[in-house]
């Protein structure tokens, strides 16, 4: 049979898509491929953005700590997509200033931080938000006098953002529906195949393309379908605390005697601690378990004078990322995502909410 090319800016040819999986990547998928005249179906097994979208660390961020994987494409792609969202969508993401405090014995030196933090600012371009720099001892406890004193030299500001993951990626399903996607929810994939059919409680629908992002369960429905995947996922769990306590200043902290960073948030007038890395199987409830809890909480009470208890936990939650397998060490794996065409299969593998747009725009080049 001779081969279909699809030339997405040709709106007369309407090329049916099928795209499984709602989460904020499959979702800018049907945003991007409406727009340019596809006809998009996006099948998603529960509720649109119920799982790991709306389980983040509610940050868009460019990466810094991926800089010491040496991720510069990816944190620089990241830093780019953290400004157009905070642009695009002033009413559910506002800037943020974090501060990175230097104690003596800190994992890192505050040379280091300074190098990275200049390679931060540097990959952002011309960023539409301020550079970083060095905030004093005296300056960081005037803003939080809560904040651990002893040992304390300064500290580094620097510029992200924060959002309300969960409103923006119904935001975005908004945008997709209005550029004519159709979202069927509670319409559950148990089988795919690389001719383009989608299966469905029973029922086969034929599709020019079919998208297979799933996020952490694309490579379990490859294996349902008996479909070798070219990528093995590393299936990893995050586990946030919301406490009960305004926070002052946000922060991004090492765990003590660690090289991992974990964050201090404002979020809804009360703090979000997180995130851990947890590897776990992706039929595993998803949960934040007692031990998860108790590290959080002890790496919090770390950095303050006035340390909390579990009874101060107002909620926690945890979502599955979806990571490349790239290490034995889940906290070096690559952040780095992979596209795989395997006939009118196109299959995605990882993916941070941050650039799902840019995500998209690679599947579109995908599909020609």
């Amino acid at each position: 049979m001779a081969r279909r090319f699809l030339y997405p800016w040709n709106t007369d040819r309407h090329v049916r898509i099928g795209i499984v999986g709602g989460g904020i990547n499959g979702l800018c998928c049907a945003w991007v491929l409406a727009q340019a005249g596809n006809e998009v179906d996006l099948y998603e097994r529960n509720t649109l953005a119920s799982q790991t979208s709306r389980a983040s660390s509610k940050l868009l961020h460019g990466g810094l700590r991926y800089l010491e994987q040496y991720e510069f494409r990816l944190v620089r792609e990241a830093l780019k997509e953290r400004d157009a969202w905070l642009q695009r969508v002033p009413e559910l993401t506002s800037p943020l200033r974090l501060v990175l405090p230097i104690y003596q014995g800190s994992q890192r030196q505050r040379w280091l931080v300074s190098a990275g933090l200049f390679m931060y600012d540097h990959l952002a371009g011309k960023s539409i938000l301020p550079p970083a720099q060095w905030l004093t001892a005296e300056t960081l406890l005037q803003r939080d006098p809560q904040l651990k004193a002893e040992g304390l030299l300064g500290g580094y500001e620097f510029s992200d953002g924060q959002m309300d993951d969960h409103r923006l990626a119904l935001w975005v399903a908004d945008q997709a529906r209005l550029a004519g996607a159709n979202l069927h929810e509670q319409s559950e994939v148990s089988a795919i195949d690389t001719q383009g059919h989608v299966h469905i409680a029973g029922s086969s629908y034929l599709h020019d393309r079919v998208i297979n992002v799933g996020g952490p369960w694309a490579v379990t429905l490859l294996e349902q379908s008996g479909i070798p995947s070219p990528y093995r996922l590393d299936t990893v769990r995050g586990s946030h605390l919301v406490l009960e306590r305004e926070c002052p200043q946000a922060y991004l902290l090492e765990v003590p005697d660690e090289r991992r960073i974990f964050f201090v948030l404002p979020w809804q007038g009360k703090t979000l601690v997180g995130t851990t890395e947890v590897r776990q199987q992706a039929h595993e409830p998803i949960e934040c378990s007692v031990a998860e809890r108790d590290y959080l909480l002890a790496a919090y009470n770390h950095y303050t004078t006035a340390p909390l208890s579990a009874a101060n936990i107002n909620s926690t939650f945890a979502g599955m990322r979806p990571l490349l397998y790239s290490a034995a060490d889940p906290r070096k794996a690559t952040r780095e995502y992979a596209l795989d065409r395997q006939g009118q299969l196109i299959n995605v593998f990882g993916g941070k909410w941050t650039t799902s747009l840019a995500l998209a725009r690679k599947v579109q080049q995908q599909l020609l």
